[in-house]
């Protein structure tokens, strides 16, 4: 299991993070990358989970339940 950590520094940056996000990854962002316009609704589409970092619990439930489908379906 590894993390990849990326800090976009413009909208493109996710293009390049399509090309070397490993198979049977699991991505997570930001939900604010949602409200961006066409990046976020391809984002939503191509399955990206997001955390909302302003309601805590919230954002705790998410990753709590994301870590158990990991670990299930057996990704990174």
């Amino acid at each position: 299991p590894f993390v990849i950590v990326c800090n976009h520094q413009a909208s493109l940056d996710l293009l390049g993070m399509v090309e070397v996000i490993p198979e049977r990854c699991v991505p997570i962002a930001k939900r604010e990358l949602l409200y961006l316009g066409t990046v976020g609704w391809a984002c939503w589409l191509s399955g990206i989970i997001f955390i909302d970092r302003l309601r805590r619990a919230a954002a705790i439930e998410v990753i709590s339940r994301t870590a158990s489908a990991m670990r299930r379906e057996n990704v990174s």
